[in-house]
């Protein structure tokens, strides 16, 4: 099995099993922002959604504003595609995150960035429930639950979000297993998710 450890963070070392992804408002350019918390509720990092006309791009900086890392589309702005997870102080290409478009059932891919080996799946839960969060007026309110599978398919964890009608969304992440999948870039696909997808 690949050693987890080349697809660490250089700037940060998330070693719990528990945090919090809210989206905290919006720019001056309307872009949502977000931000990652551990458990005790210090901030980890934070990033704005750059939505850009040809390639969307998430920069990730630490609470004094340091790059962490960096997510960009390879080669699409819609929600189907894939995106490149980049260690923002060594530029080492780490993972990629990648979606199949379906109506029933979002399944995001987090893959090694130069041979494509599975790293991790994190999949919505069942089909009605997704379906009616797309296509029923107000359906985006509807609280979203993911779950997160290492490469063997076994379950090691949770995204668990709340009713957010009118708020911005918050979410849990909770890892029962955090000794088979890269944490940092589960935490961080969650915010790229949440994003993409409009949540």
């Amino acid at each position: 099995m690949t050693s987890l450890q080349q697809y660490e963070l250089s700037a940060i070392d998330l070693s719990g099993s528990q945090y919090t992804v809210e989206q905290t408002g919006r720019d001056e350019n309307f872009r949502p922002e977000y931000e990652a918390r551990d458990v005790t509720g210090n901030t980890i990092f934070r990033t704005t959604y750059q939505m850009y006309e040809e390639k969307d791009e998430f920069p990730f900086v630490d609470a004094d504003g340091t790059e962490i890392c960096r997510v960009k589309a390879i080669d699409t702005w819609d929600i189907a595609g894939e995106y490149l997870l980049t260690d923002g102080q060594t530029d080492e290409e780490l993972v990629i995150f990648d979606n199949d478009l379906s109506l029933l059932q979002d399944t995001w891919r987090v893959r090694d960035a130069n041979d494509q080996s599975l790293l991790a799946e994190i999949n919505s839960r069942g089909g009605l429930i997704t379906l009616a969060r797309k296509l029923l007026p107000g359906g985006q309110g509807i609280a979203h639950k993911y779950e997160i599978t290492d490469s063997e398919g076994n379950p090691v964890g949770s995204v668990e979000g709340e009713f957010a009608l009118f708020d911005f969304d918050q979410y849990e992440i909770t890892l029962s297993d955090t000794s088979s999948i890269p944490t940092e870039a589960i935490v961080v696909g969650a915010i790229v998710i949440n994003a993409i997808q409009g949540n």
